[in-house]
């Protein structure tokens, strides 16, 4: 979904959705990598009935990752792909289904923002080879030195499009992965995997949503089935709401931000391509053995706990005195209606209402409001009431100048506090102008070295009064010569304001609608026809995408033909402005749907012909292929988030160009153009694979109905697949680093999801018999219950018990902390300066030697002061005599004599003293059991000690 911010927004605000994963990693022994057994229990302590796998959002960092070296090919990618699977498959650990969607054939809705992202693709690597060009030649001019430059074939992540032959040789290599697992992981053999490749038509997250809504209106399915659905985009949450299944949960990887990028240009990390300034890299290692290694760390994965996120929002949307009855069910699916106008993939957002600022609380807010005035909810299975919509609308145009006026404010304190930032940061970078030396100087706490003393005292502290002095003349005086030189330019961090882009439009001043569709749409906002248009499309987006969420695609062909959404102030009398969607609508075929998102510079992935038509001046659609374009940054700072100004594909004229050139389309590229189906694979164990099986001895070319006893209740129709993966059969592999499977144990077919009547409703409510999860939140009466104190639920178990240690974890504890230490603090332990004497502390003691510091409590002062410890010979029976009295430092050395002659006579087991037991020496006690001395008082250590002492370490040395 188009909403960058709306997992951060949704995370902070409700913070327990969240468990990290708990991942359970192979083994190696003696070369031999072991991989985990997934017939185990989950250790998330939670059992998962269905994975389903969202493979665009594993295919992307797979073949172009961006904290890691690039595959080398093809080859290698389609192995990290496996691995990635493979790590998903153990964490979760599907017991009934594996569903792995990718994307096919997108509706037009959704064509034009592929088409945006993929011509922006195209023309940011363009500006990326002349930057580092230029950034390369002006480095080596000035000195700078810069690794050769790799000629390598950049990877185009455009080819992972429907109808590519790259596409085609991730649904092979697939097969040949599910085929291998299922015969060899014990973990897959009671699992039915279903693969949806790129031949069929829809979006990755929506076939898998129109499985799960399909299987839910089965007499047969079991209402507690727990979901996981992997996948990074936010609209997946507001898909597993509408789902109104209660044991919905989306695993994704936890996002960490600031991750080290190594640069363009020199491959260093730490600065980024602009801030090269050539440096010759640093040697990794004595032999720079270490020089082509990348510091990675592994990425972590988080569950998405929506039956915790229901809990929010039922606490949150919860109304008293309605005029009609509260149905829970109802307002998530208003709430999720709501989250549209902040953004998705089809439509833009409103530009009164960001998801920084608010937006949705402030929607909510209004909801709650008007609810009185509505009569009702905004929605109903996936169908939109556009009268109640309308008074939603208006109550956030009423809004909308202040929201405006706010945000510039909010624009501009941001800007302020950054630019004192800035100023701070520098003048914290460059220091102070002169530091002193000897005893004056700062030291480093913990530092044990004693700094040089002064010779003249009186003429140090002179130093320090007039040489900072003269740093200031210096620097005053070298800044006046180096003006009178020339005029230097004023530097971006020392600017009164940041260089902003343009804004046209200025929402913050009167005038702003006027300004707006003059400069957006190029009308004067009087034109109120075109303002009814533009709003009256919109609101068909509105109907087509919560249609699309909760009933399926409406219609393939529709899609919303402006780059700029209308004002919230501009709904009016938008009752009769839909009626319904053009029926029997078909999906664009492969190919065609590359010819409508491909810029130029990616037609190597079509046939010759095709690809002429993109380049070719004669073309009769050239014009669909700009070789650049505008980007309205639209109030945004950075090009990224602004508007690609393209012309929209014209269907008709598509069309009537690619009649030309089908005729020389070669077979395999006809077998490409065409549409696929989903293919259905399970292991000899399966209870459904001997029924598939004597489908393929029989020879049966009709379809046939899934027995829902044989495979978990799903249902659908089965018909003998063209190319099939058979038992006893070999399976080839098309990976050459990868072994053939000699035997295969699984067996594979089409698969095609159960049909329903034209004009069929799939009910958005919770199923009979469904049990709500046991609550996590805290409830809002617990305090007064007088129930004790609130215990949070860590993870998915509800009846986890208390972790408690046992008398070896507490002897851990007690040998690795100070037991005896009352104090505390970052610098409990932190010794004074070694010439530190100040008032009564006076640090007596003979010899001149200079012990090992460190802390004990004094039972007279209370707390744990330090002190130095002398150092003395082995051979010493007593430690050395300190003179000047029995206080300060020589009433704590005297107040704990024992200690002293403990660590004195420790080596060779010298006298036990009260109150101080010497540790007990583990492997002596075990010879001593050898010798039958079993039981006999042993030398060096205390008899009264009520548990074994540790064995010994290098803390007492």
């Amino acid at each position: 979904m188009g909403v960058p911010a709306f997992f951060r927004w949704l995370s902070r605000k409700y913070p327990s959705i969240i468990v990290h994963c708990v991942e359970e990693k192979g083994k190696e022994c003696n070369g031999v990598r072991i991989p985990v057994d997934t017939t185990k229990p989950n250790p998330n302590e939670v059992e998962f009935d269905n994975l389903y796998l969202d493979m665009n959002g594993i295919i992307h960092p797979c073949t172009h990752p961006e904290d890691k070296p690039a595959p080398k090919n093809e080859d290698e990618m389609m192995v990290a792909i496996f691995e990635y699977i493979d790590r998903l498959f153990n964490i979760v650990r599907p017991r009934r289904v594996l569903y792995m969607a990718i994307d096919g054939v997108a509706p037009r809705a959704k064509m034009n923002q592929q088409r945006s992202r993929r011509f922006r693709a195209s023309k940011e690597g363009v500006e990326l080879v002349d930057e580092k060009q230029r950034m390369r030649e002006e480095i080596i001019q000035r000195g700078g030195y810069l690794p050769p430059e790799e000629i390598k074939e950049r990877f185009d992540s455009n080819c992972i499009t429907p109808g590519t032959e790259f596409m085609d040789n991730l649904a092979h290599c697939l097969r040949y992965y599910v085929a291998e697992r299922l015969s060899n992981d014990p973990g897959w053999k009671n699992v039915v995997v279903f693969l949806s490749d790129a031949s069929v038509p829809g979006e990755g997250e929506h076939k898998i949503m129109d499985y799960i809504r399909r299987q839910r209106a089965q007499p047969n399915h079991d209402p507690n089935t727990h979901h996981c659905l992997c996948g990074a985009d936010a609209d997946l949450i507001m898909l597993g709401l509408a789902t109104h299944e209660p044991n919905f949960t989306i695993i994704r990887e936890e996002f960490k931000p600031n991750k080290p990028r190594p640069c363009s240009l020199c491959g260093q990390t730490g600065h980024e391509m602009k801030d090269c300034q050539g440096v010759a890299r640093e040697k990794q290692g004595q032999h720079d053995e270490f020089a082509d290694t990348m510091p990675v760390s592994e990425q972590e994965f988080i569950f998405i706990r929506l039956c915790v996120l229901r809990e929010y929002l039922e606490r949150e949307l919860t109304m008293a005195s309605l005029p009609f009855p509260f149905d829970f069910e109802r307002s998530v699916d208003d709430w999720v209606f709501m989250c549209f106008f902040v953004g998705n993939d089809f439509l833009p957002h409103l530009p009164s209402l960001e998801i920084r600022e608010g937006a949705i609380d402030r929607l909510v807010n209004i909801y709650k409001d008007v609810v009185h005035k509505t009569g009702g909810y905004l929605t109903q299975n996936g169908y939109v009431n556009l009268e109640r919509v309308e008074m939603i609308m208006q109550a956030v145009g009423v809004a909308e100048d202040n929201i405006f006026k706010k945000r510039k404010e909010d624009e501009e304190n941001f800007r302020r506090r950054n630019k004192e930032k800035r100023k701070r940061m520098k003048v914290e970078q460059q220091g102070p102008a002169y530091l002193t030396t000897g005893q004056f100087a700062p030291q480093a706490l913990g530092r044990r070295d004693v700094p040089e003393p002064i010779q003249n005292a009186r003429h140090q502290a002179y130093d320090m009064r007039m040489n900072p002095r003269e740093q200031n003349n210096k620097s005053s005086s070298g800044a006046n010569e180096s003006q009178d030189r020339r005029a230097p330019k004023r530097k971006a961090e020392d600017s009164d304001s940041d260089p902003e882009p343009e804004d046209n439009v200025r929402l913050w001043e009167d005038g702003w609608k006027q300004r707006y569709y003059k400069n957006k749409f190029d009308v004067d906002v009087t034109d109120s026809d075109f303002r009814k248009k533009v709003v009256q499309s919109y609101v068909e987006g509105l109907c087509w995408v919560l249609r699309y969420y909760y009933q399926g695609c409406a219609s393939w062909k529709w899609y919303f033909p402006f780059h700029y959404a209308p004002f919230a102030s501009d709904f009016k009398d938008i009752k009769e402005m839909f009626t319904e969607f053009e029926k029997d609508t078909m999906p664009f075929k492969p190919l065609e749907q590359l010819m409508s998102v491909f810029p130029a510079a990616s037609g190597n992935f079509l046939p010759p012909t095709w690809r002429n038509l993109m380049v070719s001046p004669e073309s009769s659609i050239i014009d669909f292929y700009p070789d650049d374009f505008a980007i309205d940054l639209n109030g945004k700072k950075y090009a990224w988030q602004g508007v690609a100004l393209l012309p929209f594909v014209d269907e008709r004229r598509l069309r009537a160009a690619l009649a030309e050139v089908y005729p020389d389309l070669t077979p395999e590229e006809a077998r490409r153009n065409s549409l696929g189906s989903d293919v259905l694979f399970v292991g000899k164990s399966h209870p459904l694979f001997d029924f598939i099986h004597e489908l393929y001895q029989d020879e049966c070319n009709k379809g046939t109905v899934v027995p829902p006893e044989l495979c978990f209740g799903i249902q659908g129709l089965l018909n003998l697949d063209n190319n099939p993966v058979l038992p006893d059969k070999p399976v080839k592999s098309p990976i050459p680093t990868l072994r053939d499977i000699s035997q295969s144990t699984a067996v594979s077919v089409k698969f095609k999801d159960p049909e329903f009547a034209v004009g069929y409703v799939f009910k958005a409510v919770l199923l009979p018999g469904a049990k709500i999860p046991t609550k996590v939140l805290k409830p809002g009466d617990w305090e007064r219950g007088n129930r004790g104190p609130w215990r949070p639920q860590l993870g998915f178990n509800p009846n986890r018990q208390q972790a408690h240690l046992d008398q070896s974890g507490f002897r851990a504890l007690g040998h690795s902390l100070n037991r005896n230490q009352q104090g505390g603090g970052q610098y409990s332990n932190t010794p004074p300066p070694g010439t530190y004497h100040q008032g009564s502390y006076r640090a007596q003691h003979a010899g001149g030697h200079r012990g090992f510091q460190h802390s004990r409590p004094n039972p007279q002062l209370g707390a744990s002061q330090p002190y130095q410890q002398p150092q003395f010979s082995r051979h010493q029976q007593q430690p050395p005599q300190y003179a000047g009295g029995g206080h300060g430092w020589n009433r704590v050395v005297q107040s704990q004599p024992s200690a002293y002659q403990q660590n004195a006579n420790r080596d060779r087991g010298g006298p036990r003293h009260a109150g101080y037991q010497q540790p007990h020496d583990y492997w002596q006690d075990r010879q001593d059991d050898r010798r039958g001395n079993r039981g006999q008082p042993q030398q060096g250590y205390g008899s009264s000690r009520s548990y074994p002492p540790p064995p010994p370490s290098r803390r007492w040395n």
